[in-house]
């Protein structure tokens, strides 16, 4: 299959939507990373995403809509709690897991249970597609399952070229790590994923309780994207050590006959072409790791030191990222 690299223009946007409607596969940017779009309420769409991305069954994907009212028509039930969060946070990067109506999401979206998960994007070329498309798009992270998520249109050539029918080159992604996820088919709601929009945000709106951390057993029905153990993960082993350790962890590599990479943050105790300086706050940290990490596999690094970041909430969805990223396969 030979994958069309398309410009984030209008004539591209007509020429995607009409690939997505006849069932093809499309990766495009959202604000978090870039996605895998097929449509979701088409079987045979959706497994072409699994397909192509060699994703586990088990893991259900996240639909993208254009707005509130296209995600109600997909929810068999939309609590008060939905309503409440969407009103204050979409369009952004927060998925809500609501019970799905089995007629407009297809059985293998799901991952064969009863609820799907739903958000509404704001980055600009993502609500163009949806608008043109006029169908839900369902859409995970757009590379091979496990790997690093790809945040431009180079990091999805490199994993899925070849396997998909075209990508949106939209620039590189501003948030650079998944979206948040609530399930609020209960409540409290529970937070299975944290991402850009923090936990306080949510529980300033509605009880939360938090189950960041889970992990799903790869032959068992995940409740959320994102949940498995090993996840967000390059080739090479990755070591999270503390920061006055990476130098010396490094050269340890170094004299095992290793090619090491170092990842830090804020200031640099490791010098050379292998060693990444990525920002000290969490929001400019998270932005900026995937491409580090793609940048580092790309340079054929076996092992990847990476600095501990700080335990306090802001960095929750870093610390979830890189526990999965350096989860042995």
């Amino acid at each position: 299959m030979r994958t069309e690299r398309l410009a984030a223009d209008a004539a591209s946007i007509t020429r995607a939507a009409e690939i997505l409607r006849r069932g093809g596969l499309v990766a495009f940017p959202t604000e978090t990373v870039y996605g895998l779009g097929a449509r979701a309420d088409d079987g045979r769409a959706a497994r072409g995403i699994f397909a192509a991305k060699g994703r586990p069954p088990g893991n259900p994907l996240i639909v993208h809509v254009p707005d509130i009212a296209s995600a109600r028509a997909l929810a068999d039930d939309w609590p008060e709690g939905a309503e409440r969060l969407a009103q204050a946070l979409w369009p952004g990067p927060l998925t809500l897991i609501v019970a799905r109506r089995r007629d407009r999401v297809a059985d293998e979206v799901a991952a064969g249970g009863p609820t799907v998960a739903i958000r509404v994007p704001v980055h600009p070329v993502a609500r163009a597609l949806l608008d043109a498309a006029e169908l839900p798009i369902a859409a995970p992270s757009a590379n091979r399952s496990t790997t690093i998520s790809p945040t431009t249109a180079e990091h999805v050539e490199k994993s899925l070229g070849g396997r998909i029918d075209a990508i949106v080159d939209g620039g590189p992604t501003a948030f650079g790590i998944e979206s948040t996820i609530v399930d609020v088919t209960s409540s409290p709601a529970r937070l299975l994923r944290p991402g850009h929009v923090s936990a306080d945000a949510i529980a300033a709106l509605l009880p939360l309780r938090t189950s960041a951390g889970m992990i799903t057993a790869p032959d068992e029905r995940a409740p959320s994207p994102g949940t498995h153990a090993r996840h967000y993960a390059p080739r090479a082993r990755v070591a999270l050590v503390p920061g006055e350790a990476v130098r010396d962890e490094v050269e340890r590599a170094a004299r095992a006959g290793s090619r090491a990479g170092a990842i830090e943050r804020g200031a640099r105790t490791v010098a050379g072409p292998h060693a990444e300086l990525l920002p000290a706050d969490p929001g400019g940290y998270a932005a900026a790791l995937y491409a580090a990490l793609h940048r580092l596999e790309d340079a054929g690094c076996d092992v990847i030191v990476i600095a501990a970041v700080p335990e306090d909430p802001a960095w929750d969805a870093v610390r979830d990222r890189l526990a999965r990223a350096s989860t042995p396969p």
